[in-house]
């Protein structure tokens, strides 16, 4: 095993997490092309680590449906496909609805600050450009909110979900007159929440998420185009 990992000091149990964690990132970010074979010596060696947490980051993948292990050829990358995207966003669009509508019933004083913290700073870099930033934020932000339902089950279950769909629809920021959009519809959905009123967040908020749906559906049409 090549010396001076990065990952020497990480126990075993985590760092097969910490690969996990590298190698859906860089599938959801398309690093690695639809097909493309994973190799476990080319990514022990590039990681300098061993391969047995190798290869449980690909067992851990292919239970995410990310990659196939094909018996005799190897394990190769699956990716989503747009009707797997489209899937999620229904889930998060329905659950998010309901998870605004117990986060304005059940937060404290502390959780709107921390949400209002989160918009300044979406402001701040929206006024930047800054997308990689904004993208950052806007996962927080909507976690921010997960946590006010201070439900430990509602909070895991739409992390979840809101992570892959906010890393596969970063492609809806690249625009710039979404940056612009985007940060108008987080402020009507911190106004919403700052007036207590349900109906009005559970709108807003779905709202927000079928636009975003509908910027990555159209890029994905396009993208299918070109390829």
């Amino acid at each position: 095993m090549p010396s001076h990992s990065l990952f020497e000091h990480v126990s075993h149990g985590s760092l097969g997490n910490k690969i996990f964690d590298i190698l859906r990132d860089r599938i959801l970010n398309e690093e690695y092309e639809h097909g493309q074979k994973l190799n476990e010596l080319t990514l022990a060696n590039e990681l300098k680590i061993s391969r047995t947490p190798i290869r449980e980051a690909l067992k851990q993948l292919e239970l995410e449906g990310l990659v196939e292990s094909i018996p005799n050829k190897g394990v190769y990358v699956k990716g989503f496909s747009p009707r797997d995207i489209d899937d999620m966003f229904e889930i998060r669009c329905a659950l998010e609805g309901l998870a605004i509508q117990l986060a304005i019933d059940r937060m404290d004083e502390e959780h709107l600050a921390k949400i209002k913290d989160v918009f300044e700073l979406m402001e701040f870099y929206t006024a930047k450009k800054d997308q990689e930033k904004i993208n950052d934020l806007n996962i927080l932000y909507h976690e921010t909110i997960y946590q006010a339902t201070q439900s430990q089950y509602f909070e895991q279950l739409l992390k979840d979900v809101h992570y892959y769909v906010s890393v596969t629809s970063r492609h809806s920021i690249t625009q710039p007159e979404r940056l612009e959009t985007a940060i108008q519809e987080h402020r009507a959905i911190l106004d919403s929440i700052v007036a207590g009123d349900k109906k009005l967040a559970k709108d807003t908020i779905q709202k927000h998420i079928r636009k975003t749906q509908t910027l990555v559906r159209a890029y994905y049409a396009n993208k299918k185009k070109k390829g």
